[in-house]
């Protein structure tokens, strides 16, 4: 059986246009959220990061960096931001055993590179980012959540945000 979503798509032309969006997507967002980034490599998950960290008001989004080597790095701003990278596991259970739903039920936003590679591990009121290489500087970004759930509040706001 298939959980009913809710979807917005969306096309950024640019990394800026990616900032954008991330921008916009962490001014929609609340405590508890938890995004599933899923996408290629040099698709602009890290990009879409560094523009939520700006929309959440890090004194200075140009820390943000892939977490590779760390799987984990942590930034003050409004919210809490828990960015996770699950790239360089082995195992999805490696992710399991660092103990995620501590930080998925805090009081902060998540945000999970490489989340397809352990996606039964996370909530299932998560919202999905997939990204796809259109072109040189090209993406698309598909967001999806369950129908009336958190993260589809949150992507309501999202669309309303990027149409002001």
């Amino acid at each position: 059986m298939t959980t009913p979503t809710t979807e917005l798509q969306l096309h950024s032309d640019s990394p800026e246009s990616t900032l954008a969006i991330g921008r916009a997507l962490g001014r929609a967002a609340e405590p508890g959220l938890v995004v599933a980034l899923i996408g290629p490599l040099g698709a602009g998950k890290t990009q879409l990061v560094r523009g939520v960290a700006d929309g959440l008001e890090v004194a200075d989004s140009r820390v943000v960096s892939s977490p590779t080597f760390v799987l984990i790095q942590e930034y003050a701003g409004r919210l809490p931001i828990f960015h996770f990278d699950t790239y360089r596991l082995t195992r999805p259970e490696q992710f399991r055993d660092l103990g995620p739903e501590e930080y998925f039920e805090g009081d902060g936003l998540c945000l999970v590179e490489w989340a397809d590679r352990v996606f039964e591990y996370l909530p299932p009121d998560h919202l999905d980012a997939h990204f796809v290489i259109s072109g040189e500087r090209s993406r698309e970004i598909r967001f999806s959540a369950p129908v009336s759930s958190r993260a589809a509040a949150v992507l309501a706001r999202l669309q309303h945000m990027l149409r002001e």
